[in-house]
């Protein structure tokens, strides 16, 4: 191929190409593909792209909530928001960033997103302390997953509370076998 003919097979390939990309698009029996509704056999539970955004679609619905009238002390966890709506953790996490704009919720470490003006809700510490307190010393501690299941609270929030009790020499990590009750919390603040 010569330097005069190199634009004319160019524009030829790329006609090809063009060409080959309307008869996929033709193939498709609504027109363009769409990742929204049925992809790869699985239906997805936000069929369709919102204009207005899908975060501020969950944004609304957790607003709908929190003005319903019911008593909701604390918002659910970040993963169930994102099963129940089918969304990455980001689009969660924007939807609660504009409800804590709007002054409706706020975050509180080791409690979660909580309503604002509701009953304060215990932090996870504060319910471990009141179990140790229940159980005495020599005591077996409960394993993590229980605690988990239990408090409602996200497991890494559970060893954070964990760790300051073992810090504080209330607990005793036996390995292999659990965590033990060694002394009574002096002070549970």
């Amino acid at each position: 191929m010569t330097i005069q003919n190199a634009p004319k097979a160019l524009s030829l390939r790329v006609e090809e190409a063009n060409e080959r990309r309307r008869r996929l698009l033709a193939s498709y029996p609504q027109g363009r593909p769409s990742c929204t509704g049925s992809c790869l056999g699985e239906e997805w539970p936000v069929s369709n792209r919102s204009p207005r955004g899908t975060y501020l679609r969950i944004a609304d619905a957790l607003r709908s909530t929190i003005s319903g009238g019911t008593e909701l002390g604390s918002l659910p966890t970040e993963a169930d928001l994102m099963k129940e709506h089918g969304v990455a953790r980001t689009t969660v996490r924007r939807a609660l960033g504009v409800l804590s704009a709007e002054g409706l919720i706020q975050s509180q470490p080791g409690i979660g997103w909580v309503v604002v003006g509701s009953e304060p809700k215990t932090s996870v510490f504060t319910e471990l302390s009141a179990l140790v307190q229940s159980l005495g010393v020599g005591a077996d501690f409960p394993s993590e997953k229980h605690l988990t299941e239990t408090t409602g609270a996200a497991r890494g929030t559970v060893r954070r509370a964990l760790a300051q009790l073992e810090g504080a020499g209330v607990l005793e990590v036996r390995h292999g076998k659990g965590r033990r009750v060694r002394a009574l919390p002096s002070d549970t603040s």
